[in-house]
C-alpha cells in the first residue's frame, strides 16, 4: 500500500480505538444500565465483602494517598521479612526468571517476522497506546462529571493514582537494570547479555520492565475491579491491556519477561495497594 494511504489507515484505526474507549468508558457508569435513577444497578454495597473496591478519594487527598502508596511499596521487603506474601512473590519472581531464560529463544521469531505484524503494530504504536491508556481515566473523569457520578470520578482518580504509582516503580527498576531493547539487537545477533548494557537514562533505552504493560494493567485493574459487577467490563479492560502489552513484543520494544513483570506490577500495585481501604 502506498505510504500516504497506509498513514491514513493507521490514523483512522487509532481514532476508532480512542473513540471506542471513550464510548465504553461512558457506559462504565451505573447510569448506563437504566433509564432513570430508580433503576440504577448497584455499585457494590459498602457493607459487603467487596468493600475494598469502594475506596473514596478526592483531589486534595491524592498527593497524600500517593505518598502513602509509595511508602508501602518501597517498604514491601519488610513484609517479606515478617514471613508475609511469600507465595505470590515467589510465583512472580519464578515466572519472570523463566521468561528471562526463554527471551533469547522467543525474540528471533518476532525479529524475523516483524513485517507480519505491521497492521497490528500500526494500531498499537507506542505513542498511540500511551494516549489510549491515558484516555481511559480521562474519559471516565469527563463522563463522571457530566453525569454527576461521584463513583465514576473516584474511579478515574484511582486509575490515575495507580498509573503514577506503577510509573515510579517502573522507572526505578529501569534505572537499575538498564536492559537493552530487542530493537537495539542487530539482525542475527543473539538476544543475550542484555542487562546493564542499555541506555543510561531510564526514559530511553531501558527495557525491563515494560512501562506500557505496567500502566495499562494498573488502569485496567482499577476499572475492572470497580465495575466487576458488569461482567463485560473486566473482559474489555483486561483484553485491552493484554493487546497493548503483547504489542510491546511484536514491535520489538520489549522482551516477554519485560511485559510479564510490568503487567504483574500494574495488577498487584492497583489491586493490593491502591484499592485497599484507607
Amino acid at each position: 500500500m502506498p505510504n500516504g494511504i497506509k498513514g491514513t489507515v493507521k490514523n483512522s484505526a487509532s481514532l476508532y480505538v480512542v473513540a471506542f474507549l471513550y464510548c465504553a468508558s461512558v457506559f462504565f457508569s451505573p447510569a448506563a444500565a437504566a433509564q432513570d435513577a430508580s433503576g440504577l444497578p448497584d455499585a457494590p454495597s459498602r457493607t459487603s465483602s467487596e468493600a475494598p473496591y469502594q475506596r473514596v478519594t478526592s483531589w486534595h487527598r491524592l498527593p497524600k494517598d500517593f505518598l502513602h502508596d509509595q511508602k508501602a511499596i518501597w517498604l514491601f521487603p519488610g513484609q517479606l521479612a515478617r514471613g508475609r506474601h511469600w507465595v505470590p512473590t515467589l510465583a512472580i519472581t519464578s515466572l519472570t526468571a523463566g521468561l528471562i531464560f526463554a527471551d533469547p529463544h522467543a525474540m528471533p521469531y518476532f525479529q524475523s517476522h516483524q513485517r507480519n505484524w505491521d497492521d497490528f503494530n500500526d494500531v498499537f504504536d507506542s505513542y498511540i497506546t500511551t494516549g489510549e491508556v491515558i484516555a481511559v481515566p480521562a474519559s471516565l473523569m469527563v463522563a463522571g462529571y457530566i453525569r454527576h457520578d461521584d463513583y465514576q470520578v473516584d474511579t478515574a482518580m484511582l486509575a490515575g493514582e495507580a498509573y503514577a504509582d506503577t510509573a515510579i516503580v517502573d522507572l526505578a527498576i529501569k534505572a537499575v537494570t538498564r536492559r537493552k531493547r530487542p530493537s537495539d539487537v542487530p539482525m542475527g545477533a543473539p538476544f543475550t547479555d542484555t542487562f546493564f548494557s542499555g541506555g543510561q537514562s531510564p526514559f530511553k533505552g531501558s527495557s525491563f520492565p515494560s512501562g506500557h504493560a505496567a500502566g495499562v494493567f494498573a488502569v485496567a485493574t482499577v476499572v475492572a475491579s470497580r465495575y466487576h459487577h458488569h461482567a463485560w467490563v473486566p473482559l474489555l479492560a483486561y483484553g485491552f491491556a493484554t493487546a497493548i502489552s503483547f504489542s510491546r513484543v511484536t514491535t520489538l520494544s520489549h522482551f516477554p519477561s519485560d511485559v510479564f513483570l510490568g503487567a504483574a506490577l500494574g495488577y498487584t500495585i492497583s489491586r493490593y495497594q491502591v484499592l485497599i481501604p484507607r
